[in-house]
């Protein structure tokens, strides 16, 4: 992993965040791929699970938001419209001491203005110390970046912090969604969330929507967004 970081073998994909309402894209989904010299194009799910726990998340993570950063500027700059760029943010990411001067430095490298950034946190990164993680999305909500809250529902959220974080999003995780249509208990979830998330004033992103069903259940009960493959797969930069 440190080697691909340096030989620069990692790239990113983007996958479109579709508006439920107008079918636009407005927004994208940054994804890092490996393209590994013996083994080809690798998924993250093959090599982020070893570099969180090494620790090489950090500069990994922290790649992947400059490139994002770079490649949402050079689309401005060619003429397309604007469209807001979400980064993952790991827990060890979430926890650097530096990562407002990291986030800020990215930002202004790429010459990109805040409202243009939007990162994704995992429910269990943001409740690991909830009075520190309210200081820190504070900062970052100052600072005009989008917040949201990735895989909801997997983790142990409380509502009584959710409601103090500076959220924008909440994200159904696709385990909800891959049965919406056929199972009670996960369109009561769905439901659930999204009634939930609106009360609260967040915007609701499905993931993992794959079939013309799942996205007329999700636009009956008002999700504001959705990705996944019935739209389109991860796309390289200039397939997108």
């Amino acid at each position: 992993l440190r080697r691909a970081l340096a030989a620069k073998e990692f790239e990113l994909h983007f996958q479109p965040k579709v508006e439920v309402a107008t079918n636009q894209t407005k927004s994208v989904e940054a994804l890092i791929r490996w393209r590994h010299p013996q083994r080809g194009l690798m998924r993250p799910d093959a090599f982020i699970p070893l570099a969180e726990e090494t620790g090489i998340i950090v500069e990994i993570g922290e790649w992947v938001l400059r490139e994002a950063c770079r490649h949402a500027r050079q689309w401005q700059l060619a003429g397309m419209m604007p469209m807001r760029i979400a980064v993952n943010l790991s827990a060890r990411q979430f926890r650097q001491k530096q990562l407002m001067d990291i986030v800020q430095s990215a930002l202004r490298d790429a010459d990109l203005a805040p409202q243009f950034l939007e990162l994704e946190l995992t429910e269990s990164a943001v409740m690991y110390d909830p009075e520190e993680s309210a200081r820190i999305l504070e900062q970052l909500s100052r600072l005009g970046v989008q917040i949201s809250i990735d895989d909801f529902g997997t983790g142990y959220s409380s509502l009584s912090h959710l409601k103090r974080f500076p959220l924008d999003k909440l994200k159904i995780d696709r385990s909800f969604i891959r049965d919406v249509t056929r199972s009670a208990e996960d369109a009561s979830i769905v439901r659930a969330v999204i009634s939930l998330a609106h009360s609260l004033k967040l915007k609701v992103i499905a993931e993992g929507v794959e079939s013309g069903d799942q996205l007329e259940f999700l636009r009956e009960l008002g999700c504001d967004q959705y990705q996944g493959y019935y739209f389109s797969p991860p796309l390289s930069a200039q397939e997108l």
